[in-house]
This record gives structure tokens, C-alpha cells and sequence, in this order.
């Protein structure tokens, strides 16, 4: 490479890891912000708990679905153009969910933000990776620390603005506006194109190998992080005695850890090395698991949520850097597949644990989970660079 060109390359590259930080913030604020809006369009549409359930699945199932055509066209046309063009197509979902007049639509609509939001997610970590391998340095984590962040602040931005009596259609255009300023604003600093391999032509296949390992992990990582969405208040309430209204402070000690994890973990990384990392992080996770659902005390049960949040955070990052290293194979396709694996996790591991607690109890199946996170923690050397 000319001399002229590693330099331009130097100078952008500050720019460029300072775009895909904000890009994982608009990730997260994206899909955060839909969860305040639930009740609103729930009412709306009559819908009742099981119908709402059913509609919801099309959420997941855009998601999945898109990602393996995504890691193609990603592939084919670099990273910027896919970032652009979907992040700009999932701004118009979001007011177009507060106005959906009926189930079907309301359906339609799921899909393609979980389309978009997916194909997002796919070309985001692709170019974090060859920003990560750019610079040298552990960034994967302070990444999706961002989209923690943005997890965070959208579900409170969205919640603020209904608070303030705004329309539900408004707040969700003033959302959609600010991720779309944030897209156009950080578009060119994005680099054009990862690695030197986007005109081979990539066939869809089936994942193995190490991509198949990798994904069955984070399929055991998702797995973990949707037994706290779905199921962390109902073991507070059943078992350890948790009004309704209080419940929900599990989920909110596993965000907030999850967070502050991600955000420290690239230092983590470079004093424990990513091995070690996922080792002991999955062991901790495990223990909170046993902790949050065979403590008798509150403060042990909110403890164990904590150190669930704080095992997790940096594991699922770590496997992504992981998927976009391997060799023979380009990094949009091994992470679209491991982020599919992933995401299949996240969709069916609620229910899972749901038949195993019905054929057991909550606490047994949660124990299960933590067993799960030991096998990740023994598989931990797949993540060495």
C-alpha cells in the first residue's frame, strides 16, 4: 500500500471507530424504543396476551431471516452501504409502528424492522471487526457497550416523552429522527469496504466448523440473556417473594451491570486476554444464575442478576471479534451465521426454559442455564487471536 495511503488510512480510522460506537448507539436506542410503545399499540388493537405473544414473534423471525442475505450483500457491497441503507430503512419503522391500524400490518411492520434491525446488526460488528483489526487494540467490547447504552436510553427516552403527554406518534418520529440524523451525520466517516475479498463469489451453506461451535455458544449466551428479559421477574415474584410492582428491578440490576461490563471490558480484555475473558465471565455468569434463583435472601437474589449482567457482557462480544477472524471464510458471512445461531437463542430459549421449569421448577431450570455457561467457559480457547 502506498505510504500516501496508510496515512490516510491512520488519520481515518479514529473517526471511523468513533462511527461505529454511535451506530451501536443507534442500534440499541432502535430497538429499546419499541418496548415502551407495546402497551400503546396492545390496547390500540384490542390484542390479548397470547395474540400480542404471537405477533411479536415476527420481531425475531425478521431478524433471522435477514441476517444470512445480509452477510452477503455486506459482503458484496461493504459495510458503510449496508449500515446506511438499513439503518436509514429502520427510522421509518419505528413511526410507522405507532400507527399501524391493524394486526396484519402491525405484523408486516414487525418483520421488517426486525429485518432491518438485523441487517444492522450484521454489518455493524463486521466493521467493528475490521476496525478492531485496524487499530490493533480490544474494541468489540466498549461497541456493544454502546449498545447497552443505547438499550438504556432509548427505552428512557421513548418512556419520557409518553410522560410528557406527547402523542405516542410524535415521540416516535422524534426517535426516528435523531438515529436518522445520527446515520447521515456518521456515513462517510464508515470505512467503504472490509478486506480485499468483495468480489469472490459467496454461496450460502450450512454453518460448520468452528462457525457452527461459535454459534452454538452464543446460542447458549442468548439463551442466557432472554432467561433475564422473560423470565427474571416471574422468579422474583414466585420465589422469592417480590410484589409485581417491584419485580422488575432483576432485569434492571442485570441491565445496568451488562453495561458497565461491556463499557470496562476492552481493558479487561487486555489484562485478563480474551480466553480468560470469556473463561472466567461465563463462570461468574453461572454462579449468578445459581445465586439469583437458590438464594433465600433478596439481596443475594439481586446480587446474583448483577454478576449474571457482569459474567455476560463481554462473552458475546468476544465470539463475534472471534466469528470475523476465522480463516477461509469472510467475517459479514461468520458473523451473519453466528449472530442467526444467536439470535435463535435469544427467541427459543425462554420458551425452553419455560418447559423445563413446568417439568421441574424455575430454580432447577435457571440451574440448567448455569451449566450451559460452564461448557462456554470450557470452550473459552475458541476465542483466542
Amino acid at each position: 500500500m502506498p505510504r500516501e495511503s496508510l496515512q490516510a488510512g491512520q488519520q481515518r480510522l479514529p473517526g471511523a471507530i468513533r462511527a461505529t460506537r454511535l451506530i451501536f448507539l443507534v442500534s440499541g436506542i432502535g430497538m429499546a424504543s419499541w418496548a415502551p410503545m407495546v402497551p400503546y399499540v396492545k390496547a390500540r388493537l384490542g390484542l390479548d396476551d397470547a395474540a400480542l405473544g404471537l405477533v411479536l414473534l415476527a420481531f425475531g423471525g425478521g431478524s433471522m431471516l435477514s441476517m444470512p442475505l445480509v452477510g452477503v450483500l455486506t459482503h458484496r457491497y461493504g459495510n458503510r452501504r449496508v449500515i446506511s441503507v438499513a439503518g436509514l430503512l429502520l427510522c421509518v419503522a419505528i413511526p410507522v409502528l405507532a400507527i399501524v391500524p391493524d394486526v396484519l400490518t402491525l405484523a408486516v411492520t414487525l418483520l421488517y424492522f426486525g429485518a432491518m434491525l438485523g441487517a444492522v446488526d450484521v454489518a455493524m460488528n463486521a466493521h467493528a471487526v475490521e476496525v478492531e483489526r485496524r487499530d490493533g487494540r480490544a474494541l468489540m467490547s466498549g461497541f456493544h457497550g454502546l449498545f447497552s447504552v443505547g438499550g438504556l436510553v432509548g427505552a428512557a427516552l421513548m418512556s419520557a416523552l409518553l410522560a410528557l403527554g406527547l402523542p405516542l406518534l410524535v415521540g416516535a418520529l422524534a426517535i426516528a429522527l435523531l438515529l436518522m440524523l445520527i446515520v447521515l451525520g456518521q456515513r462517510r466517516s464508515l470505512l467503504v469496504r472490509v478486506g480485499d475479498v468483495a468480489r469472490q463469489t459467496v454461496k450460502f451453506r450450512l454453518p460448520r466448523g468452528l462457525v457452527l461451535l461459535l454459534g452454538v455458544l452464543c446460542f447458549v449466551s442468548f439463551l442466557a440473556e432472554g432467561a433475564m428479559l422473560d423470565w427474571s421477574a416471574v422468579l422474583l415474584r414466585d420465589f422469592h417473594g417480590f410484589s409485581a410492582a417491584s419485580a422488575g428491578i432483576g432485569y434492571a440490576c442485570f441491565s445496568v451491570a451488562m453495561a458497565g461490563g461491556r463499557l470496562v471490558g476492552d481493558r479487561a480484555i487486555v489484562r485478563l486476554g480474551t480466553v480468560w475473558t470469556v473463561r472466567v465471565g461465563a463462570g461468574v455468569a453461572a454462579f449468578g444464575f445459581l445465586l439469583a434463583s437458590m438464594a433465600n435472601w433478596p439481596p443475594a437474589s439481586l446480587t446474583g442478576f448483577v454478576l449474571i449482567g457482569l459474567g455476560a457482557s463481554n462473552i458475546v462480544p468476544l465470539m463475534f471479534s472471534a466469528a470475523g477472524r476465522l480463516p477461509g471464510q469472510p467475517p459479514a458471512i461468520s458473523i451473519a451465521t453466528v449472530t442467526a445461531l444467536g439470535y435463535a437463542g435469544l427467541l427459543s430459549g425462554p420458551a425452553l426454559i419455560g418447559f423445563m421449569a413446568h417439568a421441574s421448577s424455575l430454580p432447577a431450570a435457571l440451574a440448567v442455564v448455569a451449566g450451559m455457561l460452564l461448557l462456554v467457559a470450557a470452550s473459552a480457547r475458541i476465542v483466542r487471536r
